[in-house]
């Protein structure tokens, strides 16, 4: 029984051994480190690279006017929970959480009056996600993002002292300037 095993692990050590030895000579230590310098390079350069999360355009069906729909005009620029269906209001945060200190803006049109409107969006934290509130996606004129801070991708609770999300509040700040 030993000697079966001995065999084996001598077979296994001079396969292992002729494959390295094999790769040594066809590939050299500046192909290794080409290649390395060729990942790293790609590496960094990845967060220059444009993304794009419309899911396909589906945010974008429908035109809704119920203020607890994805596709209601103010929800333009919203990523997140909508806190109208989370405890709080279309305004304001539900009891125990608190707005953002900081915030993302949208420009929306209001399809009953033609106007555009200035949107401000403000995560509400400091309390866990509620299960069944409603998730909107809605990025309308979103540009590649080169900057990841300047997007509602961003979790803008990291700004508070509790960081945890909750859901987000579209408040109207006024008419947009043309």
């Amino acid at each position: 029984m030993f000697d079966i095993f001995s065999k084996l692990l001598t077979a296994l050590d001079k396969t292992a051994e002729s494959g390295a030895r094999q790769s040594a000579r066809r590939i050299g230590r500046r192909s290794f480190i080409a290649k390395t310098g060729v990942v790293l390079a790609g590496t960094a350069l990845m967060p220059v690279l444009p993304f794009d999360r419309s899911l396909g355009g589906a945010a974008f069906a429908g035109e809704g006017s119920s203020e607890t729909d994805c596709d209601y005009w103010r929800y333009c620029a919203l990523d997140g929970n909508l806190c109208n269906t989370s405890g709080g209001s279309t305004t304001s945060c539900p009891p125990g959480s608190e707005a953002s200190k900081v915030a993302w803006v949208g420009t929306c049109s209001n399809p009953n009056d033609g106007k555009d409107y200035l949107v401000s969006y403000n995560d509400c934290c400091g309390k866990a996600t509620v299960a069944n509130s409603t998730f909107c996606f809605r990025s309308e004129g979103e540009r590649p993002g080169y900057r990841m801070g300047l997007h509602n991708d961003i979790n803008w609770c990291m700004a508070n002292t509790n960081k945890g999300y909750h859901c987000t509040v579209a408040m109207l700040v006024g008419l947009a300037d043309e």
